[in-house]
């Protein structure tokens, strides 16, 4: 993986750029977003096409949707992104973007779900920490969507760490050390065979996802497996798994699903972490950074160095 590149603390009463890099956002849901982030005291400010409808169900054309990404990037006045929301699109802005621009005004970009492809994009290639965190729409519109805590840490550059009180818990014992690494497991799956790959190898890898039913993460996980992508990989941490059941089915299927597809891999395994699509409190993961997994009778997660520096 490229050099991971180290930004600028973000003050409490930063700006922040808010855009769609992908689907349509409720607008709102938007505005509620921006009045909880201008309640913790950071000034949004709404991108040109992030209420825009259309094409389909896109937020305006991709280069519509570049263009808000590249301004947001390059203006020094704003000092993290957050997109309203994923849903589908951002696959087509990702052999667009202007890698030099934005290694050039490095900054927080908050986002998951669809945009997992863009934030791993500019990770793998130009080394930019990505913050699988709350969106607008998504969390910040709803009273107890987002997890503060991680929220502040990541942006001030503390180290930090999740267990059980952010849903975590064990599913094979283990320790293990690694750069932290993934998104959303369907949008890992659906970027093999392209240029845009992710590079999970050797990594400590985390996935979710949201309404999978088991047999489809069984799916997913195989190809991952037949694609090499969980070579050397040093442990997995699933999120949440939101709504990822059958009907009719026992609720420990998911879990019996995931053992029995990882029944060869040899690092610690955990579970339930409320990152990405989860049911309440997003709790922000930094990928890109060295992080730490403990899995015994308990499971703990250490984000072991910070993405921004003073």
């Amino acid at each position: 993986m490229t050099a991971l590149l180290k930004l600028p603390v973000v003050a409490s009463s930063a700006a922040f750029a808010v855009v769609s890099p992908a689907s349509t956002p409720q607008s709102a849901r938007v505005d509620s977003g921006m009045a909880a982030l201008r309640a913790l005291g950071f000034a949004p400010h709404r991108s040109a096409n992030a209420l825009a409808r259309g094409p389909l169900y896109f937020a305006g054309s991709p280069q519509a949707r570049l263009d808000d990404l590249h301004a947001a990037f390059a203006d020094p006045a704003m000092r993290a992104l957050f997109a309203t929301r994923g849903g589908y699109g951002s696959n087509y802005l990702l052999g667009g973007l202007d890698l030099d621009l934005i290694a050039k005004n490095p900054k927080p970009f908050f986002a998951y779900s669809d945009l997992t492809a863009l934030q791993l994009h500019l990770l793998d290639r130009i080394g930019l920490p990505a913050f699988h965190g709350p969106m607008l729409s998504a969390d910040f519109a709803r009273p107890d969507g987002v997890h503060l805590f991680s929220l502040h840490a990541a942006l001030s550059g503390q180290p930090y760490s999740v267990a059980a009180t952010e849903g975590l818990r064990p599913l094979h014992p283990g320790h293990a050390r690694g750069t932290l690494y993934g998104g959303c497991l369907s949008i890992l799956v659906a970027l093999l065979g392209t240029p845009f790959a992710p590079q999970t190898e050797g990594k400590l890898l985390f996935l979710e996802d949201v309404g999978a039913k088991p047999y489809q993460v069984d799916r997913m996980l195989w190809q991952l497996k037949q694609a090499g992508k969980l070579a050397g990989v040093t442990g997995i941490v699933f999120g949440e798994m939101f709504g990822c059941v059958s009907p009719g089915a026992p609720p420990e299927l998911l879990e019996e699903v995931i053992l029995r597809s990882l029944d060869d891999f040899s690092g610690p395994i955990a579970i339930g972490l409320r990152s990405g699509h989860v049911s309440r409190h997003n709790v922000t993961l930094t990928f890109g950074v060295e992080a730490e997994l403990i899995v015994a009778e308990e499971a703990q997660m250490h984000l072991l160095e910070p993405a921004v520096i003073a």
